[in-house]
């Protein structure tokens, strides 16, 4: 069976659209956003964009509490766990928990400046 669709962006519910799309220009080193102040969108190539949809009364997912608060997240592979975590606190990520599983299969899980949740791993699950 063929597939009903391809993805072409994954779109972040916010606050402000401006300041999420700088955070994630800067952790996956991509070109400037275009768009109107209310949707703006990175070119992001494994996914075709990144977009940024402001939102009134927007609220931040939850990370684990099991009421279904957390919605999606993804995973970012990196090379260098230790210098990627510190690119992401550097660029406003905040820490949601410590390093996870330490050594080759480390992980963390952070949240952007508006809550979404997304993982640092070494190695792909």
């Amino acid at each position: 069976m063929p597939a009903a669709g391809s993805l072409t962006q994954l779109v972040f519910e916010c606050s402000d659209a401006s300041s999420l799309a700088e955070f994630w220009r800067k952790v996956l080193d991509l070109g400037p956003p275009t768009g109107d102040p209310g949707w703006l969108t990175l070119e992001w190539e494994p996914v075709g964009r990144l977009s940024f949809h402001e939102v009134e009364g927007y609220r931040a997912p939850v990370w684990a509490e099991g009421s279904g608060g957390q919605q999606i997240h993804f995973d970012l592979l990196v090379e260098d766990f230790d210098a990627s975590c510190a690119q992401v606190l550097s660029a406003g990520a905040q820490p949601l928990t410590d390093v996870l599983d330490p050594g080759p299969e480390a992980w963390r899980v952070f949240a952007d400046p508006q809550g979404h949740p997304f993982c640092l791993v070494s190695v792909p699950e």
